[in-house]
């Protein structure tokens, strides 16, 4: 996804910008590492010996690039950076979650782990410590390709949805895993048991179109796609989503619509996919009405020929 930022409120941290998976912060969720808007994803540049740098949209439903696979996604995962006012231990857990994120945007991802382990050890029940570390961990563990590592990783996102089930990025980056490590058909019945679980939540089924948009099934992804709007109206990462495959699939109008429907409920909190979105609505405008003109001037508004005809009326 694209260089980091952190997301945050607190005033001693500047956010920049960056992605895989993540919208606004839980209530109450505490600290925690996500990527800003669950859809983009910003670049970083990793100094030293973790250096690792790559460009990638987590949010690619509709959207085939070079590359862009779910074995990759995991890579720009913890990018932004959101929080809840917290006290005590928590508090203190907020704090080193904070220094881990700013750790890792660094590239000094061991001294960002300790930053997390610490942080859960503050806070044992504040599942984003959990995600933080597991994402990181995952990580390192591609980088290296440390089968150790990544087993660890594996552990936390599920040590993390002990303590939420509902986590969205702890759901995407276990689901990565699981498809990275050659079990995509766990990452499907993970995704599937979330939703069944979750009637009415559209998160799920969310994740689930992107798994199958990157397993190459457009038309299942749009299914359940179509479901999430159902299911949450007012979701703008739904409809966003919605758009990009409708326009991959060449249903320019609907994605027009879809892209509008998306920016009216929460341009805001798309974060720089409401730049890509804006941007999708103006080209989208002009191509619509450009093939209008085209057929208007094809002969649509052309005088037809007078029919030549005898009669005796005058």
């Amino acid at each position: 996804m694209p260089a980091p930022a952190l997301r945050q409120t607190l005033p001693q941290f500047t956010p920049e910008h960056d992605t895989t998976n993540a919208p606004a912060s839980r209530p109450g969720s505490g600290l925690r590492v996500v990527h800003p808007d669950d859809f983009e994803v910003s670049v970083e540049v990793l100094p030293a010996e973790d250096s690792f740098t790559e460009t990638e949209d987590v949010s690619a439903i509709g959207i085939k690039r070079p590359g862009l696979t779910w074995s990759t996604l995991v890579f720009s995962f913890i990018a932004g950076l959101t929080f809840a006012t917290l006290s005590g231990c928590q508090w203190a857990a907020g704090s080193q979650n904070s220094q881990g994120a700013a750790m890792y945007n660094q590239g000094q991802y061991t001294a960002a782990m300790e930053q997390f382990q610490k942080a859960i050890a503050s806070a044992p029940e504040d599942p984003d410590g959990y995600y933080n570390l597991a994402a990181t961990t995952h990580r390192l563990g591609n980088q290296r390709q440390d089968a150790n590592l990544i087993r660890q990783s594996e552990a936390l996102y599920n040590q993390c949805l002990d303590h939420d089930p509902d986590h969205v990025d702890c759901h995407r980056g276990l689901a990565v895993l699981l498809v990275d490590s050659g079990r995509p058909d766990r990452a499907f019945t993970l995704l599937k048991n979330w939703a069944a679980q979750n009637p009415t939540l559209s998160e799920p089924r969310i994740e689930l179109a992107r798994l199958y948009e990157e397993h190459g099934e457009p038309q299942t992804a749009l299914k359940y796609l179509e479901d999430a709007v159902q299911q949450d109206a007012n979701n703008p990462r739904a409809w966003l989503a919605l758009a990009r495959l409708r326009e991959s699939g060449g249903d320019s109008v609907q994605a027009l619509q879809n892209y509008q429907r998306a920016l009216a409920l929460g341009g805001s909190s798309l974060g720089n996919n409401a730049t890509m979105a804006t941007e999708r609505v103006a080209a989208l405008s002009r191509q619509l009405n450009s093939a209008y003109d085209v057929q208007m001037n094809a002969g649509g508004t052309q005088i037809a020929a007078p029919v030549q005809f005898g009669s005796t009326r005058y």
